[in-house]
Formats: C-alpha cells, structure tokens, sequence
C-alpha cells in the first residue's frame, strides 16, 4: 500500500507539473477592442485678462455687499450698501428676514393648496439639494451658500402650503407694521454704493487690474509676460466691475508650437470649427477661442494671445491658470502597440507558411485567428488608434473583438488551443 500512494501521488503531481508547464509556456494572450477618442492639446499657463473698473473704496462704517459673483449690474444699480454702525446692519437683517417671510406668505395666499403645486414645490425643493450637493463637492462654496437660501425659502413655504391659509392674512398685516417700523427707523443710516458703469460684479481684487489690461496685449512680448506682478497699491473692500463682453487668454508657448496653431486655426475656421481653450480649474466647460495675436519671438519663444466672447461671469475669479488649448479629435479603435501586425502569414495550397507586406490586427473568431486589415490614425507611447481598411463583412475590425496579443506560430486560420 505504502509503494502504491507513492506512485499514485507521483502521478498526480507528474499531471499538475506538466499543466503547470503548458499554462506558463502558452504565448496565447488575447485582449478587448473598443473605441477610444483622443484631443490633440497644447498644454499652456498664462493669464486672464479683463477690461476691469475698481470700485472706490472711500467710506467708513459696515460694508455689506449686494451684489453675487458675475451678476450683472446696470449704470447706477446699487453694488453695495455702508451702515452707520452694528445696530442699521442688526435692523437691515432683520428687515430681510421679514421680507422674506411676507414673500412665503404672499405665496401661500396666492397660490391654491393643491396637489400640483405641493409637487412642484417639492421637485424644486430635490433640484435645490442636488444642486447644492454637487456646488460643494466642487468646492464652490460661494455658490453653495446661494442655493442653501433658495432651498430655505422653498423649505418654508412648502410649510407654509401644508399649514393652510386660515391665518395668513393677519399674519401679513403684522409683519407689515414692522417692517414699516423698522424702515423708518433706518432712514439715514444706509448710504449706497452704485455702479459708475454697466457690467459684472466681482469681490476679487488682485491688483492685476491696472496692471494686466487689454491695452497692454498689443505687442506683448515673453518677457513681459513673464516679469507682471500685481500693483498692491489697487485695493477695494467694494469690488471691482468686468465690463464689456470679451475676455483674453496670455500665455508663452514655442514660436514653432504657435505657428502649427495658427496654421489650425486657419484650417478649422475654414470648416466651420474653432480653438477650444480648457482651464484647469474654475470653469466645468471647453470655451470657444479664436487665437487674437502672436508677440515677437524671443530665444524661440512667443505670446499668444487668445479672445473669448462666451461665458466671461464665469471667469470672473480666474486670473493666473494652466490650460489646455483643443485644437482636435482623433477617434479609432484602441489596440496594444503589441497588437499591430507589419505583415499578413497564411499557408498556401502545399502547407506551406507565406507571408505579405500588410498592417493588421489578428483577431480570434471562434478558435481561429483571423487577419483583419487596418490602419494607423493616432499612435501613442503603449497603444494605437486603427480603423478598418478592408470592405469585406469578415474582415472588419470592430470594438469588442478579441484580438490576440501573442501566440506561437501565428498565421491566418490558425486554430487556436
């Protein structure tokens, strides 16, 4: 028995040696297609560049700001307001919060009790929480708080629709007494700070806003560029106001990057297309550019100057920023480098292996390799863009085919074990 589990555990262990064996020799490795799309970019970091109008700062008192971040503001639209002392900007609080109330109430009143408008209140109510949900998770905090305002307001009133209307409009005439007291008690205590010009509103001083102007863009020059730092002079609890429509974008780049952009731009245009310039950080979309100016070269280098005409409230706290210029997409099936084939094996009639010049993907279909022509559209350090060459139903590469990576002996019709 002892000389019997011997041989018979020697046996097995023969049989996982040899499969171990085999598994690890196998070169037959196979991988996925699937459709890929590359942008071509230029990387890039420069600055913002705005007409912008510092608001005087010139007042004493409580400085309370009326104004959101990119809101626009008309000539002569409060920006603004300076309290006296703690007890006006106390009362000013309290005559929002009233306000606000009397706004809730008016709603109930106004509005029948019904179903649809309970559900309307509450859709508002989950757009509201998936907004604020995704301004914090973003970080954009100053937003947050705006919307957590609305959601207050929507919160309440839908309180207020449940509660019923019984008493409401007494409850209006009381808040109206106080807020007429409150007014009159506030008279000459609050001065205005108005907008000396039509544009958008921003809390953000930097001190590059006599310093970087659109004036200065003409003939920029690297060097220039590179040596611009902030006035710390230029300072202003207020604000300032961005006006007009158009933005720009001053970066460095190679003379010769700059050229083969230029050179794009004329071809895009020519089709109907435009740059698109991506920040970093700050904005959640591509914008459309147009490339406004080359500067003088220096030491192979130039200043490139883009323009906008889109989006600029929300590039108002945008000064200096990394970005991406788009210039293009290339879209083909993604294969390991590995993968590509420089020439096509078969057997002829005799048995024997030939071989032709062609670039290809064997794929496996069934247990059978299968040459499929293709084409190169993009190449990368690991991997290539191909699309099919061949017209025949069988021979098309399309995504989601398995294609062989290595294997010993590879030849079209080859089973595969």
């Amino acid at each position: 028995m002892k000389l019997l589990m011997a041989v018979l555990f020697l046996g097995v262990a023969a049989y996982f040696g040899v499969q171990a064996v085999r598994y690890l020799d196998d070169p037959l490795t196979v991988t996925l297609a699937y459709r890929y799309e590359v942008e071509n970019t230029v990387d890039l970091s420069g600055f913002v560049v705005r007409e912008e109008r510092v608001l005087a700062d010139d007042s004493g008192g409580l400085l309370r700001i009326q104004r959101g971040e990119g809101e626009r503001v008309s000539a002569g639209g409060t920006v603004a307001s300076v309290y006296a002392d703690q007890a006006s900007l106390d009362r000013q609080a309290e005559i929002d919060s009233l306000e606000a109330r009397v706004e809730q109430l008016q709603y109930a009143q106004d509005l029948a009790l019904a179903a649809e408008t309970t559900r309307k209140l509450d859709a508002q109510i989950i757009q509201n929480l998936l907004e604020y949900r995704r301004f914090l998770t973003a970080d954009r905090l100053y937003d947050a708080e705006g919307t957590a305002l609305e959601l207050r307001a929507l919160v309440l009133k839908r309180d207020y629709s449940d509660a019923g209307g019984g008493d409401v409009a007494l409850q209006l005439q009381e808040l109206g007494a106080q807020l007429l007291a409150l007014r009159s008690q506030s008279e000459g205590s609050v001065r205005r700070i108005t907008a000396p010009e039509a544009g958008l509103y921003s809390a953000e001083v930097d001190g590059f806003e006599t310093v970087l102007t659109p004036a200065l863009l003409e003939g920029l020059t690297p060097s220039v560029l590179s040596g611009l730092t902030a006035d710390p002079g230029t300072a202003s609890r207020v604000g300032k106001l961005v006006l007009g429509d158009a933005w720009y974008y001053a970066a460095v780049m190679s003379a010769e990057d700059a050229l083969a952009l230029r050179d794009r731009q004329t071809e895009l245009q020519r089709n109907g297309g435009t740059l698109l310039l991506r920040f970093s950080k700050g904005v959640d979309r591509d914008l459309p550019v147009t490339l406004e100016s080359l500067g003088a070269s220096e030491n192979g280098q130039v200043a490139a100057v883009f323009r906008g005409n889109s989006y600029l409230r929300e590039l108002t706290l945008l000064r200096q920023q990394r970005a991406q210029v788009i210039t293009g997409s290339v879209e083909g099936i993604r294969v390991p480098k590995e993968c590509l084939r420089a020439e096509r094996a078969a057997l002829d009639e005799s048995g024997s292996l030939v071989t032709e010049e062609a670039t290809g993907i064997y794929c496996m279909v069934g247990r059978k390799a299968r040459f499929k022509p293709v084409e190169v559209v993009y190449s990368a350090d690991s991997f290539v863009l191909v699309r099919s060459t061949s017209e025949k139903e069988g021979l098309q590469l399309r995504p989601g085919e398995q294609i062989v990576a290595s294997a010993r002996g590879l030849y079209d019709g080859k089973v595969l074990d």
